[in-house]
């Protein structure tokens, strides 16, 4: 199995698109983790680039909307034929919403898994806040559903929802795990999902619990024969990075804190 490091676009939409991506592989990031962009121009830019180089490439389904669940869904299915554009390794996608019931968050894993099939495009459902799976309790009963679906592991939102380091929920995060194909890699800790940096040794009690949970998800991977795996460092700008007060100015440099990332993961996996 191959382990491909991905750079998310998140936080550096200041920066003009070719600028961006000379950027990051001139850094050895291995791929992208990002929208379809609007503009015809930068998605043309994009899908060459990526061609050109042999980049990896998830897209990031996030911009459903609708008034009602019938718009959402609508919406929802739009942007993932929108996604598959790009042929990407998959689609991460930001699935229904926290306030809508299981049977119409069911609804939208069918027509995901409907899209999967019809295009061969695998789509996995984010562990994130607001979402499908934005708690394990939540996710907990869509695994007793009779659906079957993937996960994007951002346990970060989890371990902020539940204001824990998921002690007391073994059973929904190990099912998770054995779900999980791709990984957002941010550490989290009790009251956010994001650690101001993850350099700081006060936080390597919660950087050692996500790098096991990430240990436990490769190990499946490795298990299943999964080809590739996806590992975007995922570490966000304002406000997931904490500005100091009264000012601009971040806490800690986001480009520099998910290479620092990047290299612990490369590290210890063998990436070259």
């Amino acid at each position: 199995m191959k382990i491909a490091i991905l750079s998310p676009t998140w936080g550096h939409e200041h920066l003009p698109l070719k600028d961006f991506l000379d950027k990051v592989r001139s850094f050895g990031y291995q791929g992208l983790d990002t929208w379809i962009p609007d503009s015809l121009k930068n998605k043309l830019l994009l899908f060459n680039y990526l061609e050109k180089h042999q980049m990896h490439f998830v897209a990031h389904q996030h911009q459903a909307h609708g008034k009602t669940f019938a718009q959402f869904s609508k919406s929802f299915a739009k942007n993932l034929d929108i996604c598959a554009e790009a042929q990407p390794l998959l689609i991460n996608s930001h699935t229904g919403k926290d306030y809508f019931s299981l049977e119409q968050n069911l609804i939208l894993i069918d027509i995901a898994n409907n899209f999967s099939s019809r295009t061969g495009i695998m789509v996995t459902h984010e562990t994130h806040r607001g979402r499908l799976g934005y708690s394990p309790q939540m996710l907990n009963d869509y695994f007793e559903s009779d659906r079957e679906f993937l996960l994007t592991a951002d346990f970060s939102h989890w371990v902020c929802t539940t204001e824990s380091m998921l002690e007391n929920f073994r059973p929904a995060l190990k099912k998770a795990i054995s779900l999980s194909r791709h990984i957002h890699a941010r550490f989290g800790y009790e009251q956010g999902p994001q650690v101001p940096d993850p350099r700081d040794p006060r936080w390597d009690y919660a950087k050692l619990k996500f790098l096991s949970w990430w240990d436990e998800i490769v190990a499946v991977n490795i298990k299943i024969k999964t080809k590739i795996l996806p590992i975007t460092t995922e570490f966000g700008p304002f406000p997931y990075m904490l500005n100091v007060p009264f000012t601009d100015q971040p806490l800690a440099d986001q480009f520099e804190v998910n290479l620092y990332v990047k290299e612990l993961l490369s590290k210890r996996y063998g990436i070259s």
